[in-house]
């Protein structure tokens, strides 16, 4: 445990059997430092972990008091503070358990490859290949080719986002987006906002920066709870905001044009940036389109980022970043890094853009994977009665509530033994304690071996919720 965290919880117990009064003064953060030997760094977390939960409030150049009924304050509980991040172990150890041929793939982030390699792009690849010079010549340094740029930058235009090639810079996949888009906008010790459960590969990244996490919860009913977003963003310094709002990973909610709008103009009011993780918004179903933050943003106050990664498969690993007036940054950022991104890759991209056949294979991919998507619903709500499985007419994952005595990574870690992958929830929530919430693909057909995997979760599941 943290010190400040010990700290915390002794001030915690003190509030919570009454031994301070509501609004009476907690002692100042050096007469703190005195009283508990600790520094003033670690006094001050462990005031703002109690702020965070509710239990004090301070008051400008005054200090901090007790509030007035810490138990209740259900706002300020809703508001997480997480100064040390520590997670890259953990996925490292998950990604090396689940990527045998042999693993039934449930845990997997990417759809079933079936579904995305299309014989079209095979064949644009086939004939690129035939051809070198035509890619080996273009130049491959940031910001990328510009034809695929340009492409990009039309189809931001078709959806009501102006845009033009040069807002654009094309990445190694929609994870080195994100993290260029962070690496240009924060530094270490740095606080950003998250929503409290996302992917995983946005609490590396913070890892890996060194930041400082300010996390919100999900809204049950709107994905995002704008009341504790509002609240983390005037109370804490808060640099930028990484959200997923289009078909989210893992829950995968979509949150309302409404709930959009509103988050637009309360970042351009309190002047905080935007990333946006987009990689899932071509994997809606019905006619709509989601709109993007970006289409709401007047004032230039979000990062876009995407891939086709996730509609056209693992080697396809491409992504891009709508950097706008970062553009520049994040390219000399990348040319320390990633220095430049496939050009054989991105030339393919271009030519398979260049016809109908992309516009096709996202419309039967959509229809497949709602298809599937569907089954695997029907199947796991009529043999999981003590579960909660929560389907949103997006992606390929189902987000299953367990019950709550059941610990989901013990679940992983007897279905890995069986050669099956599921995904715990203490992937995608960063805290320390037993988690009862699994992420499923359900992007492979229902065939022989899948239904007899199900049926083993199945089981694992009820004999888990039986002890």
């Amino acid at each position: 445990m943290y010190k400040s965290e010990q700290l915390a919880l002794s001030l915690k117990y003190l509030i919570e059997t009454k031994t301070w009064k509501p609004h009476e003064k907690l002692p100042s953060l050096r007469q703190q430092v005195e009283i508990s030997g600790f520094s003033l760094i670690t006094v001050m977390n462990a005031y703002q972990k109690l702020e965070a939960q509710g239990l004090v409030y301070s008051k400008e150049k005054l200090g901090y008091f007790i509030a007035e009924n810490p138990v209740q304050t259900a706002l300020a509980k809703r508001v997480m503070i997480n100064d040390k991040i520590e997670i890259n172990s953990l996925v490292f150890r998950y990604l090396k358990s689940i990527q045998s041929e042999n693993i039934v793939p449930f845990g997997s982030a990417f759809p079933n490859s079936r579904l995305l390699y299309s014989p079209k792009l095979m064949q644009t690849v086939a004939q690129q290949a035939k051809y070198p010079i035509g890619y080996e010549q273009m130049p491959s340094l940031p910001p990328g080719n510009y034809n695929l740029r340009k492409m990009i930058a039309q189809r931001y235009c078709m959806q009501g986002i102006p845009t033009v090639p040069s807002d654009i810079v094309i990445t190694s996949g929609g994870l080195d987006a994100l993290n260029l888009c962070l690496r240009a906008m924060t530094k270490a010790g740095d606080y950003i906002l998250l929503q409290e459960t996302i992917f995983y590969g946005a609490w590396q990244a913070v890892e890996n920066l060194g930041l400082k996490v300010i996390s919100i919860p999900e809204h049950l009913e709107h994905g995002l709870d704008l009341d504790a977003f509002e609240k983390a963003i005037t109370s804490y310094p808060i640099k930028v905001c990484l959200l997923m709002l289009n078909s989210h990973n893992p829950i995968g909610f979509t949150v309302s044009d409404e709930i959009k709008s509103k988050l637009a103009q309360l970042l351009y009011q309190h002047d905080v940036y935007l990333i946006e993780d987009d990689v899932y918004e071509e994997l809606y179903y019905g006619h709509k389109k989601p709109q993007s933050m970006k289409y709401y943003d007047q004032h230039k106050m979000v990062l876009h980022c995407s891939s086709f990664s996730k509609i056209l498969g693992a080697s396809f690993r491409i992504g891009w970043v709508y950097a706008g007036k970062f553009s520049e940054h994040i390219q000399h950022l990348q040319l320390m890094s990633t220095i430049s991104v496939n050009a054989f890759i991105q030339n393919s991209l271009v030519d398979y853009l260049s016809h109908r056949h992309y516009e096709k294979h996202l419309k039967g991919l959509r229809i497949k994977l709602k298809n599937i998507k569907e089954q695997y619903y029907n199947y796991l709500t009529t043999r999981l009665p003590n579960c909660t499985v929560h389907y949103y007419p997006s992606g390929y994952f189902l987000w299953v509530t367990l019950p709550q005595e059941v610990d989901s990574k013990h679940i992983y870690e007897k279905m890995i033994q069986k050669n099956i992958g599921i995904a715990p929830s203490i992937l995608f929530y960063h805290k320390d304690k037993k988690q009862n919430h699994i992420r499923i693909n359900c992007s492979f057909e229902m065939e022989d071996n899948i239904i007899q995997a199900i049926d083993l979760l199945i089981k694992q599941i009820s004999e888990a919720s039986e002890y």
